[in-house]
């Protein structure tokens, strides 16, 4: 199984581990020296607990927020994700009181690995002017 196709997996794999919260399969599949930034937080998070606190927060805004991988493309240690994410705006988000409206949106990730087949960087494409959109629609 060549590179592209080990990230390609650790992606669907990724994918369980958002969709879950579980914290031991973001260790596995984040490195700890990875950085994410989020409009959350005035710090710099770091490595699968660093990632999953932005989920949490998602997951107050958005109790049953959901992703699944709509298309996905690897290249050497680089994998694009196009996302459909899902859920119900049943929490407060950045100031907006919650809609009870249900959402739907396409969001597209790009993912870097190191040479430990790990994930070091995530580059998001639109998640949050996407979600902003479905919101108000």
């Amino acid at each position: 199984m060549d590179k592209a196709q080990k990230h390609k997996n650790s992606i669907r794999r990724f994918m369980e581990c958002i969709n879950t919260n579980d914290k031991a399969l973001a260790e596995e599949l984040i490195d700890s020296r990875a950085e994410f930034l989020s409009l959350t937080s005035p710090e710099k998070l770091y490595g699968g607990t660093g990632y999953l606190s932005v989920v949490e927060l998602m997951r107050k805004s958005f109790s049953d927020i959901h992703w699944e991988i709509e298309d996905l493309a690897a290249e050497d240690d680089k994998v694009a994700v196009s996302w459909i994410c899902s859920g119900t705006h049943d929490g407060e988000f950045m100031g907006m009181a919650p809609t009870g409206k249900t959402f739907s949106f396409s969001c597209m990730n790009f993912y870097y690995f190191n040479d430990e087949g790990k994930i070091i960087r995530d580059v998001a494409a639109q998640g949050l002017a996407g979600l902003l959109g479905a919101l108000k629609s």
